[in-house]
């Protein structure tokens, strides 16, 4: 392994600038002369009490025949280093460090504007705030949940975020009391849960029959650079499942429940979230669309529809389609934008937002 050297000592310019003088048998004052500089100014840099400025260094150069950038590279390390040496011994350098380190480990910033953490002025009560939320011993040390996430594909989320999102979402899952959980029961559940919706006031009714079903369903806005629209994971034997509503759209909230609902009936286990481009995982979410397709529109009868009804798909063609199917009709405008049949500029006044239904569920 390379190990960086970092010098004991780097000379002063003052100390290369006096050896010229002596090799050219130039006097400090010989020198201030040339360059119409005050004695002062000389003996100065020469002492080190002086800084090199950019114009000092360009008659330095003329002077001497050199390079202003020589002596600007030799005034910049000679501080640099100092300053250095300095902070190795300054107690405030070290809780600037430590504060850094911090809010690379978590989205410290937004936690304690959500309140999920106080914050604090000190390094050390901060860092123990961090480790109790998420129950871990050092903040070296990398909280281990492992989860299946519906996240954008295109973005490149940032990791740390979306862990200090999940357990968050765990603490909101262990203050609610469910039933016993049995996946064969969620299963066949499935059919009263998408009779909820044909309309979109029907999301409120969601949490109360997973939640006697067994299931803990919690409501939890996106922390910035997370990505995610959903999540599923175990709490003590019980799935968790949590959305961000980050599009308010009640296309995109029964697919993303939908999908979620698809690992816990699938006995997915997710994987841990510094490893979700596995291709286990992969398999996993393809499933997990695929489930949440079929079940939100029959697939033979979605196809009919589309070959006997494209290009043109009337407000009232849809309408009558999403009832027979008894769905929203945002639902399967939703899906036809998404196949490509339908642009998406046209109907998308029918993917009513839904998140004022939701209001007393969301968690902060």
């Amino acid at each position: 392994m390379s190990q960086l050297l970092t010098p004991a000592r780097v000379s002063s310019p003052g100390r290369i600038l006096k050896r010229e003088l002596e090799a050219r048998g130039w006097t400090q004052k010989a020198l201030a002369e040339i360059m119409g500089r005050p004695h002062q100014t000389i003996n100065g840099i020469i002492n080190g009490n002086k800084q090199i400025t950019p114009e000092t260094a360009i008659e330095l150069a003329e002077a001497l025949g050199t390079s202003a950038e020589l002596w600007i590279s030799l005034e910049s390390k000679y501080r640099l280093h100092a300053a250095k040496k300095e902070s190795e011994h300054s107690l405030v350098n070290n809780e600037i460090a430590r504060r850094g380190w911090l809010y690379g480990f978590a989205p410290v910033a937004e936690m304690i504007k959500r309140g999920w953490i106080a914050g604090s002025d000190s390094v050390d009560e901060l860092e123990a705030q961090v480790c109790r939320f998420f129950e871990i011993a050092h903040v070296r040390e990398t909280p281990q949940l492992a989860v299946s996430c519906r996240q954008a594909e295109d973005r490149d989320p940032q990791t740390s975020a979306q862990m200090a999102w999940v357990r968050r979402v765990e603490i909101a899952a262990k203050e609610q009391t469910v039933s016993t959980f049995d996946r064969e029961r969620l299963q066949v559940a499935i059919p009263e849960i998408l009779s909820y919706s044909l309309a979109q006031e029907g999301v409120e009714l969601v949490a109360e029959k997973l939640c006697s079903l067994g299931v803990h369903f919690v409501i939890l806005p996106q922390l910035s650079k997370t990505f995610l629209d959903g999540a599923a994971f175990y709490l003590d034997g019980h799935p968790v499942i949590a959305l961000t509503l980050r599009y308010d759209r009640i296309d995109n909230f029964w697919f993303t429940l939908m999908h979620e609902v698809g690992h816990v009936v699938a006995g997915h286990k997710g994987s841990y979230l510094d490893d979700m481009d596995n291709l286990e995982v992969n398999k996993e979410e393809t499933e997990a669309n695929q489930l949440a397709a079929d079940w939100l529109l029959e697939e033979q009868e979605l196809t009919y529809f589309i070959e006997k009804t494209k290009p043109y798909f009337s407000e009232k063609k849809v309408a009558n389609f999403a009832r027979s199917q008894q769905r929203h009709p945002g639902i399967v405008v939703g899906r036809l934008q998404r196949s490509g049949d339908l642009p998406y500029k046209n109907l998308s006044k029918l993917k009513v937002k839904v998140k004022r239904y939701l209001s007393e569920q969301i968690h902060q």
